[in-house]
């Protein structure tokens, strides 16, 4: 299955300046490794030493936050698309 990820900015460097590439896996962690064999490095920014998801990196398949779904066990099914967004932490004062 073919998915569409949609890469921030700050990961860009991985994609050689692509904001959106292509992968394939039936599953979140099927994507993800997908991604990491086409775009090496990507994955360490996306997942901790445990291979879990970093605890500041959003990732929504569709609309659908993957912290409330299966996680890495997520189905992407064909044409999802994924979204890569590291949280932004701070504010006024």
């Amino acid at each position: 299955m073919s998915v569409n990820v949609r890469i921030p900015t700050i990961l860009r460097t991985y994609t050689g300046g692509e904001s959106e590439v292509t992968a394939d896996g039936g599953k979140l962690a099927e994507v993800l490794a997908d991604l990491e064999k086409n775009h090496p490095g990507i994955a360490a920014r996306v997942l901790d030493d445990e291979g879990k998801l970093r605890r500041f990196v959003n990732v929504y398949v569709n609309d659908d936050d993957v912290r409330f779904e299966q996680g890495l066990e997520t189905p992407t099914p064909d044409g999802a698309g994924v979204s890569i967004i590291p949280a932004v932490a701070g504010g006024a004062r």
